[in-house]
């Protein structure tokens, strides 16, 4: 049993297939749009896969399929890009030389 107020992550469609924008590529518009919300779990739930509804921290309500109990965050912002890394002292150098300090 998973009690209410729980943080769970619930996966949602948003939009059906036939129903997205007309310029969406054909592989695209196949495909339902899908979002994952994360919440507080409004009513008890038995096991994931159950249909549910939770409260978001910004205080929304969503109603979609329990995927995951206490989900952590996993995000990242990928590998450093070389290139990037000398934008900034170089663009530090380039103003200091123009401002004449």
């Amino acid at each position: 049993m998973i009690e209410a107020g729980s943080w769970v992550q619930i996966d949602l469609i948003v939009l059906p297939p036939g129903k997205r924008a007309p310029g969406v590529p054909p592989d695209t518009a196949a495909l339902p749009l899908q979002a994952r919300v994360k919440g507080f779990l409004a009513a008890a739930a038995s096991m994931p896969g159950e249909t549910v509804t939770v409260r978001t921290l910004s205080g929304r309500s969503a109603t979609g399929r329990l995927i995951v109990v206490n989900p952590g965050y996993s995000h990242g912002f990928g590998d450093p890009v070389p290139e990037l890394l000398e934008v900034g002292p170089e663009e530090r150098e380039r103003l200091r030389t123009n401002a004449g300090i």
